[in-house]
């Protein structure tokens, strides 16, 4: 396993949308070895997300972890590994959520973005099955702005208030993650 280094805003692969994998490379192990080198990457940076194109491999491949002792973001529950590749979304409640976002290609900002509140993600898992998960609330907004990686999209695209947008220091002063 490696720690990677992560792709920051300006670099291009983050603006390119990410190749499918063909079947024969979902269970590979230079895949595997990827999703090790990714969440080895998570852990170091401190994310709760990743997504194949912030570690300059553009392809449609993300993984989430969101521990309960998160100190970047609080939440009430966490969520155990979830590794995507190949991710179809379908939005299953349109009703607007919030979230004061940061990103590891951004760092040191937090912005506010508004998602939709439910959703339902379809993808193949590192074994190479087809899978499907529903996720709401603080989950369903990670897996939305991972895979709006998958698309060369950015979390500072979807910012609707500029004012809304701050430095992490100056975020933690002024705002809180309940802020909205």
């Amino acid at each position: 396993m490696a720690i990677r280094k992560v792709a920051r805003l300006g670099h291009p692969v983050l603006r390119q949308a990410a190749r499918a994998f063909e079947s024969d490379e979902i269970t590979s192990v230079e895949t595997r070895q990827l999703v090790n080198d990714m969440l080895q990457t998570m852990e170091d940076y401190g994310g709760v997300g990743l997504a194949a194109p912030q570690v300059h491999e553009s392809v449609q491949l993300a993984i989430i972890e969101v521990g309960e002792e998160n100190e970047r973001y609080f939440v009430e529950k966490g969520v155990p590994l979830v590794v995507v590749l190949n991710p179809k979304l379908s939005i299953t409640d349109p009703t607007l959520s919030g979230f004061w976002e940061g990103c590891l290609s951004v760092p040191e900002l937090r912005g506010y973005v508004e998602r939709p509140a439910g959703i339902q993600v379809d993808f193949t898992d590192i074994n190479g099955e087809r899978q499907r998960l529903k996720a709401d609330g603080f989950f369903a907004t990670v897996l939305q702005h991972e895979l709006d990686h998958l698309s060369g999209v950015l979390y500072t695209d979807k910012l609707k208030d500029p004012t809304q947008f701050a430095f992490l220091q100056e975020f933690g002063r002024y705002h809180n993650d309940d802020d909205e």
